[in-house]
């Protein structure tokens, strides 16, 4: 996924930013968490089939999380979502809403959505808080951290410890004004009944029906897919880290990187992916991921490759959507060329695009088209990473 940096001011990076601060986070937690803070149960962080994938000690094991899910379905359930490559699988939403109106479910995500979603459409910025819950182990420990943000009004002066304080300032970049805090205390609130009412049972089920999938998916990502990528991988400093699946996510991944062992979470890379529903189908899941690990290689050719007045005007972000998706077919050409084809199926369905002709490689390049001058930097970056392999 994009970020919209544009809230941002500073000259940094968003995620170095974030880097940055997460230890001290970290360190809020294991001392505002052990304290028991909101106290009561925590259905969202309860132990639950499906929570580790089946090879949990090799680099990149495959795992999911509830509270991941969660949040995700929260913004799902409240985001008109309008992009090429959609940031949830096309859908959901209807989906959902037939699920529970089928089991005669009504929680408090369904009473707020309209002024959740008005609050969403007013500050687009919001939606890069979709990342939130990646820096989290638990649901309980971002629920807590955000009723401490709340209670500061934002403001990092009044925390009592500076730990507390850059864990402030870190959702202070998310929610900068009161009307966009007042959004997170509605949203999590909202999304703590949806888990309690609903989400948290269907969440379990999925996680049992899926079980095929996750051991499917295993045996061809560790046995066959990730040795072919690990070169690439360690060349772009993505060695290791976790490897989620996530039931609302379609072609665009949610990925950080060196998340620092926040509270439960991972101590370096996270990527998160589509889940999908069937075991033939668990393919989809690593063109997702290799979309996500080839990302960073595209974002630095796209800002290489364009001008000062490109990237003021957006057409530098407009570009990088497709060209990591032309990164991540490129890749596979060289690395696992048997994949390639069926990576270019995949993003011209999720695009829409069902009128591509046979020819796979033509249709993804039509469908998402890069200046001739900025595919072949992406070529060049990707012949000096796999040549010194």
């Amino acid at each position: 996924m994009k970020l919209d940096l544009s809230f941002i001011s500073q000259p940094t990076t968003f995620m170095a930013r974030h880097r940055r601060l997460l230890p001290a986070l970290a360190l809020l937690l294991a001392t505002a968490c052990a304290s028991g803070g909101g106290g009561g149960a925590d259905p969202a962080a309860a132990p639950a089939a499906g929570q580790e994938g089946t090879t949990t000690n090799a680099p990149w094991p495959l795992k999911t999380r509830e509270h991941v899910d969660l949040w995700l379905h929260g913004f799902a359930m409240i985001s008109e979502d309008s992009t090429k490559v959609p940031y949830f699988r096309r859908g959901y939403r209807d989906e959902l809403t037939v699920f529970k109106n089928g089991v005669n479910v009504t929680t408090q995500l369904d009473a707020n959505r309209e002024r959740l979603r008005a609050r969403l459409a007013a500050n687009r910025a919001l939606a890069n808080a979709q990342f939130l819950a990646l820096y989290f182990g638990t649901w309980q420990e971002l629920r807590e951290v955000a009723e401490l943000f709340v209670r500061a009004e934002g403001d990092p002066r009044r925390a009592n410890s500076r730990e507390l304080a850059a864990a402030i300032a870190v959702l202070a970049q998310y929610f900068p004004t009161g009307p966009d805090r007042e959004w997170l205390q509605l949203f999590v609130a909202s999304l703590n009944d949806e888990s309690q009412k609903f989400y948290h049972d269907y969440w379990v089920q999925q996680q049992r029906n899926r079980a095929p999938v996750v051991a499917a998916l295993d045996s061809l990502w560790q046995r066959q897919y990730r040795p072919k990528l690990q070169g690439f991988l360690n060349s772009t400093q993505q060695p290791s880290g976790d490897l989620l699946l996530a039931l609302p996510l379609d072609g665009e991944g949610r990925t950080i990187s060196g998340a620092g062992g926040v509270g439960g979470g991972s101590s370096g890379n996270i990527v998160t992916v589509s889940f999908p529903a069937r075991a033939q189908d668990a393919v989809e899941a690593l063109y997702v991921f290799v979309h996500e690990a080839a990302g960073t290689l595209a974002a630095t050719a796209v800002n290489d490759n364009t001008t000062p007045n490109e990237k003021r005007t957006g057409v530098a972000d407009r570009l990088q959507s497709a060209a990591a998706v032309r990164t991540g077919a490129i890749l596979l050409q060289r690395v696992a060329p048997e994949l390639a084809d069926g990576y270019a199926r995949y993003y011209l369905r999720a695009a829409n695009a069902t009128s591509a002709g046979a020819d796979a490689q033509a249709g993804l390049a039509a469908t998402f088209p890069l200046p001739d001058g900025l595919r072949a930097a992406i070529e060049r970056q990707l012949d000096v990473v796999l040549g010194g392999i």
